[in-house]
C-alpha cells in the first residue's frame, strides 16, 4: 500500500486552535504513527478515513485520490473501501455479535436479521472464535471478544487497509499482550495494509514497519528506537 498524505485542518474551540499539518508518503503493511495524546493522530486518521473533511491538500491510496480540495475530490467513507477501527470498538449495543459483524456488509438503512445466514461472517466468526457467542450482545462480551467483533466487522468487506485508533488502549495488560499476538499474526496472514496509532512502545516495537512521529499535529519521518524514545519519555 502507498500512503500519499498532505492535509490541513484547523479545529477551533474558543479561542484555542489546534493545526494539523499533516505531510508524508508511507509505503509498506505495517505503518504506525506514534506521539503523546494530544498530537491529532485521531484527527489524522479520521482524515484519511473520511470522516473529517480535511481544509486543503489530498490524501491518496494507492494512486486514488480519496480526498483533493484543489480537484473537489472528497469520497465519502463507504466508498473509500477502508475499514476504522474505533478505540472503544463503536459496536451497535442493540446488534448481536453476528449482526455487529453482518453490519459491515449491510447496504442501506436496514439493520442485517438476528438469524441472517452468510458465508463471509460465519467465516470470521469461526476465525476469531466467536461461533459460541455470536447471539450476545455486547455488553455480554469480554473485552477481548468485543475488540475481535469489530476487527471481523471491519474485515467482513474486504478493504484495502484497515486502520486503527489505539486498539489495545481500553485493555489491561495481560489482554492487551494476547491481542497484540493475534492482531500481529492475522496481519501477517491475510496482508492488509494496516495504520495503527498509538503512544505505546509496545506497539511500536511489534508493528513498526514504517514508523512516524507526531507532534502537535506535525508528522515527522522516524525510526523505530527514535520512536521508542518518544513514547518513552
Amino acid at each position: 500500500m502507498q500512503l500519499d498524505v498532505d492535509i490541513g485542518k484547523a479545529l477551533r474551540s474558543g479561542p484555542r486552535v489546534f493545526q494539523l499539518r499533516a505531510r508524508f508518503c508511507a509505503q509498506g503493511q505495517r505503518v504506525v504513527v506514534v506521539g503523546a495524546s494530544g498530537a491529532g493522530k485521531s484527527l489524522l486518521l479520521k482524515a484519511i478515513a473520511g470522516l473529517v473533511r480535511p481544509d486543503s491538500g489530498h490524501v491518496r491510496v494507492d494512486g486514488q485520490a480519496l480526498f483533493d480540495a484543489r480537484l473537489g475530490i472528497h469520497l465519502p467513507p463507504q466508498a473509500r473501501n477502508v475499514a476504522y477501527l474505533f478505540q472503544d470498538y463503536a459496536l451497535f449495543p442493540h446488534l448481536n455479535v453476528r449482526q455487529n459483524i453482518a453490519f459491515g456488509l449491510a447496504r442501506g438503512w436496514f439493520n442485517p436479521g438476528r438469524r441472517q445466514d452468510s458465508e463471509a461472517v460465519d467465516y470470521w466468526l469461526d476465525a476469531f472464535h466467536l461461533r459460541e457467542v455470536a447471539h450476545q450482545a455486547p455488553h455480554e462480551l469480554s473485552g477481548g471478544q468485543r475488540q475481535r467483533t469489530a476487527l471481523a466487522r471491519a474485515l467482513v468487506a474486504k478493504p484495502r487497509a484497515l486502520l486503527l485508533d489505539e486498539p489495545f488502549a481500553a485493555l489491561d495488560p495481560p489482554l492487551r499482550v494476547t491481542l497484540r499476538a493475534e492482531l500481529d499474526a492475522l496481519q501477517r496472514r491475510l496482508q492488509v495494509p494496516m495504520v495503527l496509532i498509538t503512544h505505546d512502545p509496545q506497539d511500536v516495537e511489534i508493528f513498526g514497519e514504517q514508523v512516524l512521529h507526531m507532534r502537535a499535529g506535525v508528522v515527522e519521518p522516524g525510526d523505530r528506537g527514535s520512536a521508542l524514545q518518544l513514547v518513552a519519555a
